[in-house]
Formats: structure tokens, sequence, C-alpha cells
């Protein structure tokens, strides 16, 4: 029995020093799977879109920055991730759709929570805004994470790349560089 607790421990004791040696991942993909993609019958746009005030909740996959390159879609038609072997967590995201709702073209279109849950355990959360406008980066605060994100509190960019084949939002997301040197220099001291 001594034994078993003393392996459970020391076990336990090794995870969290490899977590804490991990290093993070300061930018990847995420591709939106479609057929996660919920809004609320109303308020809708003329377009059946949905319109401003209109809540959502959604979920995808995170891969490694650059996998959606060159419109490159990450999600199949049944949901499932495009490249299964590069999935690096799950993105979960919920809000409220502003402005021009889903026909927004420019501008604020979403005011959103998002939660990236990486296959370490570790996690990130974000609140903010988000652009409709493809290219163009926006910064949304980090409003908490664990594991080895847990130092983080600064901000990080995303940029939305546009839309997959079957209309879920693909993105890519970066943490500034200054707050990863902030974090490295936590663990080494």
């Amino acid at each position: 029995m001594f034994k078993t607790i003393f392996l459970g421990s020391l076990l336990a004791l090794t995870s969290a020093l490899s977590v804490k040696a991990a290093e993070p991942i300061t930018r990847f993909d995420v591709a939106e799977d479609h057929t996660r993609f919920a809004f609320a019958p109303a308020p809708l746009l003329d377009s059946g879109m949905p319109a401003h005030g209109n809540p959502f909740v959604t979920q995808g996959y995170i891969y490694p920055a650059g996998t959606l390159m060159d419109g490159t879609d990450g999600v199949l038609e049944d949901g499932s991730p495009a490249f299964p072997d590069l999935v690096l967590g799950s993105w979960t995201c919920d809000g409220w759709f502003v402005g021009d709702g889903g026909d927004a073209t420019t501008g604020v279109w979403l005011v959103s929570r998002q939660i990236m849950q990486f296959n370490s355990g570790a996690v990130i959360v974000t609140q903010g805004t988000e652009l409709a406008d493809v290219g163009v980066p926006n910064s949304r605060p980090i409003t908490a994470s664990t594991g080895v994100y847990a130092p983080f509190d600064d901000a990080m960019e995303q940029t939305l790349l546009g839309f997959h084949s079957h209309m879920g939002v693909q993105a890519r997301f970066v943490i500034a560089e200054d707050d990863y040197e902030a974090q490295r220099r936590f663990y080494e001291d």
C-alpha cells in the first residue's frame, strides 16, 4: 500500500515538473468545427445570419501555426479535424454578435470569451472583441491561464484568416514575445 501511494505521489510530482518545464506554444491556428456552431433563433438579419445581440457558442481545433495557410481547411465536412495528428487541443468560444452581426465584413462583429484547452491540460482564456476583417490583428486580453501559461497575463493577438469551405472561422493566435520572455524568466528564477 505504501509503495502504491509513494509511486502515485512520485508520478504526480514528475507530471507537475514536466508541465512546468514544457515550452508553451505561443503561436497557433484554430479551425472552427462548423457542426458545433449554434446561435439563438432571434434576432436575425434578413440574410438569416445572427443580428446584433444574438448569443452564440462554438468549438474547434487548435493546430500548430501555419497549418491553415493558403485556405487549407482545418475541418472536414462531418466536423472532424482535417489533421487529427496535428491537433494540439480544443477551442471553445461563446459571446454575442454586435455591429452588423453575421453580415459584417469589417470592424468589430463579436464580443467573446475564448477558452483554449491544450492536450497538456494547460488552458488560456481570453475575452474581448473580434474583428470581421480578414488579415487584421486584434489584441485580446488574457484573463486566465493555467499550466505553462499560468504566468501569462498580458494579451494575445487574434487574426481572422478567413472561413473554411464549410463556413467555419479560421484564425491565428500569437502571444506577444515580451509576455513569452516574462514567462521564461518566471521559470528560470
